[in-house]
């Protein structure tokens, strides 16, 4: 399963990345290429210019972040060459199912499918001409789908970390890519400290006690980046009029539709406006749909009128407002409220844990620290509660925004600030 050929490729974020004969199989295929076309902060590029990078580089600096990982941890025991290749592989891979827009039509498939694009990526991994390219460099479609998802079964877990969760490569290029495109400063943190230090205690990825202060940093980056790239108001905007877009055009286009992997993995970002605009019909859906896609297209974005940020410790009260269900419920009162059209009033409410998610997609809640002393390796497991950085910014980030349009904004913002002015707005609305 390994190879002496291998390509060299000048990445502006890692600098020349290595890519080996079985990786190149993969990268070749029309299912990689079309990574090419689906950016990989969907619409960031309409509040950061610069922020017009893709899947495609994205998937190629994973991989090179593993296998830096991967050869840390091959040098010290844990891993054999051929199960660093396996890793570097799953890496370059667990992005593939993403479709346009990424995580906006992810939205719009899991609303109406109950599926992400990880149950995609295992599908377009085992049932298309990856599956080909793997299976002729010896490598199992079905356990490179696994591991790719960071869901491989039967092996040792941190193989499964290393691809995903709160030390993964994912994270780590992901930081690093978007704030270099974006500009802001906040990703640029030192991984190198942290992948130097990585180690294993009791079957899981553990990291030098010297590197937390580089951890601590990393976990402060991701939480700022969400703050002011992901969860930006204008980008939010932006790709909430996608989302509608897409509801709107969804019987006609069937865009949350999977089932046809073909018609899937053709689909780009800049495919899916044509289709928009390319839509036929007088039927309020097909004129509202298109109304919107051209508004987008010319940044004519709907504006935010109200705001509110809440760093809880759980799950509270208002993550129940994130539910469709409700945010349709409060989206028609304050219509009914304010007299406005409610496919005019948008709410939005973007949440994510401030530390992210293990591999096994539970909450990222502890870390394992080794130190090297005269006596032998000693393991300190901490409770990210116990570190006075991470703790500060712990918990799920939700952001309640409600938007419309710009003729509409004086009247809905006097009706959401009475509306949603009290503290406890979200406890009395009926889950």
């Amino acid at each position: 399963m390994t190879s002496d050929k291998s390509v060299l490729i000048l990445d502006p974020v890692h600098g020349f990345i290595k890519v080996q004969e079985s990786e190149l199989a993969v990268v070749d295929t029309p299912e990689f290429q079309r990574l090419r076309f689906i950016r990989q902060l969907a619409s960031a590029y309409l509040a950061y210019p610069g922020a017009n990078h893709t899947r495609f580089e994205h998937s190629l600096g994973v991989m090179h972040v593993s296998g830096l990982a991967s050869g840390v941890l091959i040098e010290k025991g844990y891993l054999n060459k051929d199960e660093g290749n396996m890793i570097r592989l799953a890496s370059l891979m667990h992005d593939i199912g993403h479709g346009p827009f990424s995580h906006v039509l992810d939205e719009l498939i899991h609303e109406k499918h109950g599926i992400n694009h990880e149950d995609t990526t295992q599908r377009i991994v085992r049932k298309s001409s990856i599956a080909d390219a793997l299976t002729a460099h010896g490598y199992s479609a079905r356990t490179m789908s696994d591991l790719a998802v960071g869901k491989l079964s039967g092996k040792r877990k941190y193989m499964n970390e290393l691809v995903a969760g709160g030390l993964s490569a994912d994270l780590m290029d992901y930081l690093l890519r978007d704030s270099y495109y974006t500009g802001a400063g906040f990703g640029r943190v030192d991984i190198a400290r942290v992948i130097d230090s990585f180690d294993i205690y009791e079957d899981h990825l553990a990291i030098g006690r010297d590197a937390l202060n580089a951890f601590e940093s990393l976990a402060l980056a991701r939480y700022e980046m969400f703050k002011a790239v992901y969860f930006h108001k204008t980008v939010r905007a932006a790709e909430s009029m996608i989302l509608r877009a897409f509801q709107l055009a969804d019987d006609k286009l069937h865009l949350s539709d999977t089932s046809d992997l073909a018609l899937y993995t053709q689909r780009t970002d800049e495919s899916v406006l044509r289709e928009l605009l390319a839509l036929k019909g007088d039927d309020k859906p097909t004129v509202l749909a298109l109304e919107i896609t051209k508004n987008y297209i010319q940044r004519k974005l709907i504006k935010c009128v109200y705001e509110k940020m809440i760093l809880r410790k759980e799950r509270i009260a208002e993550r129940i407002l994130a539910k469709p269900a409700m945010r349709d419920q409060l989206r028609n009162e304050l219509a009914e409220k304010s007299s406005i059209d409610p496919s005019l009033i948008y709410v939005d409410i973007p949440t994510a844990p401030s530390v992210p998610y293990t591999s096994d997609r539970e909450r990222f809640t502890g870390l394992t620290l080794l130190v090297q002393s005269p006596s032998g390796r000693k393991a300190d497991k901490i409770s990210l509660q116990d570190l006075p950085v991470v703790q500060a910014i712990s918990g799920y980030l939700d952001i309640l925004r409600i938007y419309t349009t710009e003729d509409n904004r004086e009247k809905l913002e006097k009706i959401a600030i009475q509306a949603l002015g009290e503290e406890n707005y979200s406890t009395k609305i009926s889950v």
